[in-house]
């Protein structure tokens, strides 16, 4: 007790933790120094190569380049280039054995050549030219000095050998010619066959020329010869490389250094070169050269194709791939485009749309894109147009809003499949266009809202995917606009206005809800499709425009100095036009080419395609002409054509629809007056109520849609208002 009460009381215990914690590895120091010994163990570890003060550090580094070569890569490339030999091989046997008739008379007409040479080669040795020198000269003595005796022997002697020698050779080689003729006639055919190859082929080789070419070319002729030398030259001459100073060695002067060719690639020859640095010129100075690089090469600057080689090629800011044609690429036979004889296709997928220079297949992804096609009349603009509607019209979950401020025969065909089909400028389609644009935005708005409440499981992006599309119906719009300056010119400006900034919106907005804008007009200038409109655009093509500036106006400003540049076309070159589909990508396309008859078939595919999966809606599904197509019946063409002149008027003034009939064929209907037209709706079986109309508080002459409706079968008036 007594100790217990002398002893301080303890205030606490001290407990070490680590002594309560698991047994743990000690700790490794941690250096970023390369230590020649690892800390743990003390054993030696590998030392780095690439060491600074490695001196064998580049000598041992492995070259950052594959073993084989591109085409010895894989089994198929492999299997590729020998199909591709093989093929080769195949057409120049076929190619030459077609021409040996023509290289049997080639080679009798050289042997020919050659035996005539042979003998004027042989002549001086079979009459003896060597002696008659001698002759000739005592000969000549002897008359100067005729009493000189031994100088007459000496001639006498000499005459006598070259009378002597001139026997003995043309007696030998009468010999020789007489036993090959006999052993060549007595031979077997075989036999004979060989010895006269073997005497014709060396008298052929000997009547050969310097420009004789004994086997025809399997390709043609080159049109257009390229080297180095001549590269540089055109760039000096451009102002992109330096002259040498004066007095100085053309070898010193700055070149380009030239990583592939020139070689011939194709129809034409193909360069890859890098800028010399200390010139302060790059790639973009050489494509804004282009012109003068073509002068200076003598050919024309549609034939010269270049680009800049990014880094993701192993490009840099100086690097330049450049492609001259032997002729102009352009030119030639159509493309025929791969959607004509296809059954379905998916707008998802790039759409096919043509070729470039070298043949390549240029193929356009529309998905969250939009497109504007602007050039001059008569170029094909609206038939390129049509392949990106043509490819929608293959995909049934596709629905098609058209409208056409032309209102001619282009875009007719689609009344068979389009959901709103507006045809021509008149103040009936102007407003059709304004109703067409409000239903575009309500359902947009509409998708974006139920895009938003859908769960990230279905729609992780919210955008349109092709799950959504076909689970909640929700398809794929066009919104397809040709010859948009027709709408802006015959609007009042507040209209226009509010056109443009609908239009804008949908262009903006829409590619999220999966709308593809499709616009087109042949002046892209600020008034007719304002800039506004224009730059929103993400994918534009050009035909021919008349300037540069033209030019970028469709294209995006600034393009032209990049290379793009629409005014170097033709009027050849129909169908043919630039397309830029990035800011510094651009390829000059020749486009498919689909005519208005394959443009129509597809459009029938497409009305089948969409019947089948429920998809026919809108004008299309109502519409009177379409109807009668499906069924078999064919009605009377000017009973179709005044339908559609009248498709936004239940009534119209026969002045009125004799214009809209003109627009439509004006071969056809440019004679018609209004007796033949009502002569000839009469036979159509038009029976009209009333020959009078009353439109906005005017009466004229005019008729009724549904008077024109009353000539048509009653079934297909039933399918095709449901």
């Amino acid at each position: 007790m007594t100790n217990l009460m002398t002893e301080e009381p303890a205030m606490g215990t001290v407990h070490q933790l680590d002594d309560h914690r698991p047994d743990q590895p000690a700790p490794v120091p941690v250096s970023l120094a390369k230590d020649p010994t690892t800390p743990e163990s003390g054993a030696p570890v590998v030392e780095a190569v690439d060491r600074v003060d490695n001196p064998l550090a580049d000598w041992l580094s492995v070259p950052d380049a594959p073993v084989l070569p591109a085409w010895a890569r894989s089994a198929a490339s492999v299997k590729a280039n020998a199909a591709a030999l093989g093929r080769l091989t195949w057409w120049h046997t076929r190619f030459h054995t077609f021409r040996v008739p023509k290289y049997l008379f080639k080679t009798v007409l050289l042997a020919a050549r050659g035996f005539f040479r042979a003998t004027v080669g042989l002549w001086p040795t079979l009459s003896a030219q060597d002696h008659t020198a001698t002759v000739k000269a005592l000969r000549a003595q002897v008359k100067v000095r005729p009493e000189d005796v031994d100088l007459a022997a000496r001639l006498q002697m000499a005459h006598f050998e070259r009378t002597r020698t001139r026997r003995w050779r043309f007696g030998a080689a009468a010999v020789g010619v007489a036993a090959a003729a006999i052993g060549i006639a007595l031979a077997d055919p075989v036999l004979q066959t060989g010895i006269a190859g073997a005497v014709v082929t060396p008298l052929a080789y000997l009547g050969r020329g310097k420009e004789t070419q004994f086997l025809d070319q399997g390709a043609p002729p080159l049109r257009v010869d390229m080297s180095a030398q001549q590269l540089n030259d055109a760039l000096r001459a451009a102002g992109l490389l330096k002259s040498g100073r004066a007095g100085d060695d053309e070898k010193d002067a700055p070149r380009v250094s030239c990583s592939m060719g020139p070689v011939r690639d194709g129809r034409g020859w193909a360069v890859i070169f890098d800028l010399p640095r200390g010139g302060g010129k790059t790639a973009s100075d050489v494509l804004a050269k282009r012109e003068v690089i073509a002068q200076e090469l003598g050919v024309d600057e549609i034939q010269v194709i270049m680009s800049r080689v990014r880094a993701a090629k192993g490009g840099n800011a100086g690097r330049v791939s450049m492609w001259v044609a032997d002729d102009d690429p352009y030119l030639g036979a159509l493309n025929p485009s791969p959607l004509a004889s296809l059954e379905s296709f998916s707008v998802w997928d790039p759409i096919p749309f043509g070729r470039d220079a070298r043949g390549n297949r240029i193929e356009v992804p529309v998905m969250w894109q939009s497109m504007f096609f602007g050039g001059l009349p008569r170029r094909g603009k609206t038939f390129t147009q049509r392949l990106m509607t043509a490819a929608g019209l293959l995909d049934p979950f596709v629905r098609h809003y058209v409208a056409d401020g032309k209102g001619g025969a282009d875009w007719m065909p689609m009344r068979a499949v389009a959901h709103r089909l507006v045809m021509g400028a008149e103040d009936d389609a102007v407003e059709a266009l304004k109703s067409m644009l409000q239903e575009l935005l309500v359902e947009m708005e509409r998708r974006f809202a139920l895009l938003r409440e859908l769960p990230t499981s279905i729609c992780p992006e919210g955008k349109l995917t092709p799950e959504i599309v076909k689970r909640y119906n929700l398809p794929v719009i066009f919104v397809t606009v040709d010859e948009l300056q027709e709408y802006f010119t015959a609007m009042e400006r507040e209209d226009r206005e509010q056109v443009i900034n609908d239009l804008c919106r949908i262009a903006r907005r829409g590619p999220a809800a999966g709308f593809v804008s499709n616009f087109a007009s042949q002046r892209p200038d600020a008034e007719s499709v304002p800039t506004k409109l224009r730059e929103i655009i993400t994918l534009r093509y050009s035909t021919q425009v008349v300037d540069r500036a033209s030019s970028d106006m469709v294209l995006g400003k600034g393009k032209a100095a990049q290379g793009a540049d629409a005014s170097v076309l033709s009027e050849d070159h129909v169908g043919t036009g630039v397309l830029v589909t990035g800011p510094a990508s651009y390829v000059t396309v020749r486009a498919d080419y689909l005519d208005g008859t394959g443009f129509t078939v597809l459009c029938h595919k497409g009305r089948a395609l969409r019947q089948a999966a429920g998809q026919l809606t809108g004008d299309a599904a109502g519409d009177v002409t379409a109807a009668a197509d499906a069924s078999g019946v064919k009605l009377a063409p000017v009973l179709s054509d005044v339908l559609e002149v009248m498709r936004h008027s239940p009534r119209m003034f026969t002045t009125d629809l004799l214009a809209g009939l003109v627009n439509i064929d004006e071969d056809t209907y440019g004679d018609f007056n209004a007796e033949r037209l009502a002569s000839e709706l009469e036979a159509a079986g038009v029976k009209r109520t009333s020959k009078q109309v009353k439109i906005s508080g005017s009466n004229g002459a005019g008729y009724q849609r549904r008077d024109i409706e009353g000539a048509v079968p009653a079934e297909i008036l039933l399918n095709a208002h449901g």
